[in-house]
């Protein structure tokens, strides 16, 4: 009976599986994301969390635990170096776990494990929407703060009109910024995996696709793994325009070609 013990043998033995993890952590930390099964990541994050957590204090006994986990210098100069930089301000939560579905042969469930501050696609998104959502605010508290100051002893007519014109510039391309994102799939080619994909590099309507680069778009998928790197991404920034210019025909129309005239 196995009551109460959560660990993941992973079929292996426990040296076996002690000198798995231990590569995937030194991999981990070097290159900052693989691509591995599910069920591995799952036992790597709650092997590799606790010796990240230790590297954040830079002392002779963390660094001595520290190298009895992992057994590599160069892994341990990028850890107590580059790693413990960049995480020192986070309080958890290092790494993030990616699904990319199921692989060919075992159909065992893959994924790609990263370090959260690593990603810097998902950290440039986040502050561009932190940005948006300030300029948003500050733009509405503007309007009413001069409204409020326009209503008292104002002489001329002129005068009234300037800030508020101004206001309205302001806000025109904030609104922009801040609109719902689009649904992606309705693109030949696009599925819901890979919209999310999307959706974490930052490109999120169709407008975003339609103006992206080929080269982005597919830089994207191969960074997603050898499982997205068959997808040919050439045709999605003109469905993506035709989507956006709300042609539905026409892109109906290109949908049929590219699928051959079968539904």
């Amino acid at each position: 009976m196995r009551h109460g013990k959560k660990n993941n043998h992973l079929s292996r033995t426990h040296s076996h599986r002690e000198a798995m993890l231990q590569n995937m952590a030194s991999s981990l930390i070097l290159h900052k994301r693989i691509e591995t099964t599910l069920a591995k990541a799952k036992e790597l994050r709650k092997f590799v969390e606790p010796i990240l957590t230790r590297a954040k204090d830079d002392t002779y006994n963390n660094r001595r635990m520290v190298f009895r986990s992992l057994n590599d210098k160069e892994t341990m100069k990028e850890l107590f170096g580059t790693v413990a930089d960049k995480i020192a301000s986070r309080p958890g939560g290092y790494t993030r776990i990616i699904k990319l579905g199921n692989r060919l042969g075992d159909n065992a469930e893959t994924c790609l494990i990263e370090l959260v501050d690593f990603n810097e696609l998902l950290l440039a998104a986040a502050a561009d929407k932190a940005t948006a959502t300030t300029k948003t605010r500050r733009s509405r508290r503007g309007t009413g703060a001069r409204s409020a100051t326009d209503a008292t002893p104002v002489d001329t007519a002129e005068t009234v009109e300037l800030p508020s014109a101004e206001v309205v510039e302001d806000e025109a391309p904030v609104e922009t910024v801040s609109a719902a994102a689009d649904d992606l799939t309705i693109i030949e080619g696009i599925g819901p995996k890979i919209a999310e994909l999307l959706n974490n590099a930052g490109i999120t309507t169709f407008a975003q696709l339609a103006d992206a680069e080929d080269a982005v778009v597919q830089q994207v998928l191969v960074d997603a793994g050898s499982s997205f790197n068959t997808h040919d991404a050439t045709t999605w920034n003109e469905q993506a325009a035709l989507a956006r210019d709300g042609k539905s025909d026409e892109l109906k129309a290109l949908q049929d070609r590219l699928k051959g005239g079968k539904e």
